[in-house]
């Protein structure tokens, strides 16, 4: 009865080709829909993962909470390293929006003043010349260390930009060295960069207020017992509960996780509402098909059919149409999300589990929606049926 009913069923949607397709639309776009944003959700959460642990399991980043009215400055890294065992070596950071020229070139970019730990705390390489050296925050040198992104906006192609003089908000800066790509993280890209001494960038940014601290934890071990201390003498010196946000690279990582996981997770809810849609549009094409072949329905049943040969026949092909647009849907959302992945440069390919469950669902649509169209094929009446024209 089964191997009938599939015949009869292909044969009746083979007969309308188009109508076929177009009800299976909405399968298509909701199964292609929920795989690429599961499998592009994926993978930027392993992209961001990736960039969270190669900065270590030992960064710890400190900065003040703006409604607590706290302000660092460079001074208050040494302090920290005092009172804090945990912690092996810090780094100041003070940021601000410049434009830097060279030649007829001009880039607006972010300045950013630190000192020479900083290179190793946050796990950073260079691709040419030197970083920055003790001495050059002491005597003020007007140096720099350049990100990639603003050595291709500044520079020609080819060019070594390393003894090169660049200007920064009209200071001048010599070029010591360039930092190996990073990428994106965060939100920002990590190349778009001018690393300059601290004592340097508060001339250029007109601000002696540093953004964050940045410091080791002397073992991954010891880093939440350091985050915890970093905290307690924060909120000791400025008698403030809410001094500061102290966070160590595994909490950066689980809230990212978690958000990265909630958006994936909302996002392929939202491409499942089209599966809904799917399903009601195969329902709606069904109960006309229903309509349509009355006559036929009331033949089959007069020469004997059972009620459950007419059943399994209309839920076959609502079946055949789900399962036809989930496998078309399967191929367009992974095609879409390996390219789409590949051409962001991220790792991770299409979630397989995303695919079989988006499958199965197209499956369960396709059956639950078709079970009234034809529960009410397999009820008609074949004496009223046959007298329809």
């Amino acid at each position: 009865m089964l191997r009938e009913s599939l015949r009869m069923a292909w044969r009746s949607l083979a007969a309308g080709k188009l109508r076929a397709f177009l009800t299976m639309l909405g399968i298509i776009i909701g199964v292609g829909a929920v795989i690429a944003l599961i499998s592009i959700g994926q993978a930027a959460t392993q992209s961001v993962t990736s960039q969270v642990q190669a900065l270590g399991s030992n960064l710890i980043t400190v900065s003040p909470i703006r409604s607590s009215g706290v302000t660092l400055y460079p001074q208050d890294v040494q302090w920290l390293q005092e009172v804090v065992p945990q912690i092996s070596q810090a780094a100041p950071l003070l940021t601000g929006s410049v434009t830097a020229l060279y030649g007829s070139k001009s880039y607006t970019t972010t300045v950013m003043g630190t000192t020479a730990p900083s290179l190793k705390i946050q796990g950073r390489t260079l691709s040419a010349g030197r970083y920055l050296i003790p001495s050059d925050v002491t005597y003020r040198r007007r140096v720099a260390v350049l990100g990639q992104t603003v050595v291709q906006n500044l520079f020609p192609s080819g060019q070594n930009p390393v003894g090169q003089t660049i200007e920064v908000n009209g200071t001048p800066l010599v070029v010591v060295g360039t930092l190996q790509a990073a990428g994106g993280g965060f939100g920002a890209n990590q190349d778009d960069v001018i690393l300059t001494p601290v004592t340097t960038a508060e001339e250029i940014v007109g601000t002696t207020q540093i953004s964050a601290i940045i410091a080791e934890a002397k073992s991954a071990a010891i880093a939440p017992l350091a985050v915890a201390q970093i905290q307690a003498v924060m909120n000791h010196r400025f008698q403030n509960q809410n001094a500061a946000n102290v966070l160590s690279q595994d909490q950066i990582l689980s809230t990212l996780s978690t958000i990265t996981s909630t958006l994936t997770l909302m996002l392929g809810g939202i491409a499942g509402i089209s599966l809904l849609v799917g399903g009601i549009g195969i329902m709606n094409i069904m109960l006309v098909t229903v309509t349509e072949r009355t006559r036929e329905i009331g033949l089959r049943k007069a020469i004997g059919a059972k009620r459950s040969a007419i059943l399994l026949q209309f839920l076959v092909e609502s079946s055949i149409l789900s399962l036809i647009g989930g496998a078309i849907g399967a191929a367009l959302g992974t095609g879409g999300a390996s390219v789409l992945t590949h051409a962001l440069g991220w790792q991770g390919g299409v979630n397989g589990s995303a695919v079989v469950l988006a499958l199965v669902f197209s499956l369960a649509v396709g059956i639950a929606f078709g079970i009234w169209p034809a529960m009410r094929a397999s009820r008609l009446d074949p004496i009223e049926a046959l007298r329809q024209s």
